[in-house]
């Protein structure tokens, strides 16, 4: 399955702190422009968080994300907003370097639309995160194919379990358990979540 750049498909996105309230400077629009020169940069004290939201649903497979070395997030959880559940637990390294957090093969193939990357701690003493670079890969739901024919989508009942993650930078990887085993975000409630069939 092809992953291509999701951020064209963004149609809204919030973050939870500005340092200083600096929205020109440091801001949320720096996460997807292009540009390694600038960056987003949170208030102090943890959680910290992106929420992104598409215009349709997607297939989410990976993350390319870029932190200032001193200010990365150091436990990271990846969450289906609309059903209130965590996909996967993710772990960064604290360096300059472009990472690449690829999600488990089964939570590939659920179609999401708002996302959120929370920062549960961070490796800056005060809990500030910098993101110089940020982007998801996968593809849209309905342009995705499978052996030649447009994929199908069904509504499942039940939520997800949470899964080590593979995390790489400069081609290493890095395999982490999830924790304390909760899969919820916010409440222990089954939700119905689209997959693929």
């Amino acid at each position: 399955m092809a992953s291509d750049s999701l951020v064209k498909h963004i149609s809204n996105y919030r973050v939870s702190s500005v340092l200083n309230r600096d929205v020109t400077s440091l801001g949320k629009q720096n996460l997807f422009d292009g540009n390694v020169e600038t960056c987003w940069n949170s208030e102090q004290g943890t959680p910290q968080h992106i929420l992104v939201e598409f215009a349709q649903p997607v297939y989410l497979r990976e993350l390319h994300v870029q932190f200032q070395g001193g200010f990365a997030g150091s436990k990271t959880r990846l969450i289906d907003v609309d059903c209130k559940r965590d996909i996967c637990p993710l772990f960064f390294e604290d360096n300059n370097a472009l990472q690449t957090a690829k999600l488990p093969a089964a939570k590939q193939n659920v179609a999401r639309r708002r996302i959120k990357l929370q920062f549960v701690s961070s490796t800056d003493f005060y809990g500030r995160i910098i993101v110089y670079s940020l982007d998801f890969r996968g593809s849209v739901a309905g342009e995705d194919t499978a052996n030649g024919e447009t994929a199908r989508l069904k509504l499942a009942e039940g939520g997800e379990t949470a899964e080590p993650h593979v995390t790489e930078s400069k081609g290493t990887a890095d395999s982490q358990p999830t924790g304390d085993g909760k899969h919820d975000a916010d409440d222990d409630s089954p939700a119905p979540v689209i997959v693929i069939i």
